[in-house]
């Protein structure tokens, strides 16, 4: 994995739609990357030293160049200080579902038992382990539903970002 980093080419574009779209050397990987077998080989990978700060230069350079707003498991301790949680029960859930509207289903205690494999794994990882960084405001989404979700962050946002 570390000798194919120098030639890995990870791109963040916008679509028609306005929405972001991942690139990996040319080909759009936004629906893949969130497929449930990428997520287990991301934890695995995700814990080697040379990858975490390739991930962390790739995602810094992106915020250099674009405005994004970047999600994942160790964003809020590196990057940014937003440390989105919401009870492994309800993520199941909501993953369940994320996973049959895309044709792809799973029972939910097999996603429950995966997810909380990967918390377990990610938190207890030697190199950037999964937590909130000290100075991370902590949302908490366990009652919310994704606007009330999108609405806390940017709310957020403006706190922080406002003189």
């Amino acid at each position: 994995v570390t000798a194919a980093l120098p030639e890995v080419q990870v791109d963040m574009r916008y679509g028609a739609d306005g929405l972001q779209r991942m690139f990996l050397g040319g080909t759009d990987v936004t629906e893949k990357i969130r497929l449930p077998e990428i997520s287990m080989y991301a934890s695995a990978v995700s814990a080697i030293p040379a990858v975490r700060a390739f991930l962390l230069e790739m995602q810094r350079d992106m915020a250099r160049r674009s405005s994004v707003i970047m999600d994942g498991r160790d964003i809020g301790t590196v990057v940014v200080k937003i440390f989105l949680c919401a009870d492994v029960q309800v993520r199941a859930r909501r993953r369940t579902l994320e996973l049959e509207q895309r044709g792809t289903p799973k029972p939910y205690e097999q996603v429950l038992e995966e997810m909380e494999q990967r918390d377990w794994a990610d938190s207890h990882r030697s190199a950037a382990p999964l937590r909130p960084a000290e100075d991370a405001v902590v949302v908490d989404t366990t009652n919310m539903d994704f606007a009330q979700s999108k609405d806390a962050i940017l709310q957020v946002i403006r706190r922080r970002t406002q003189p």
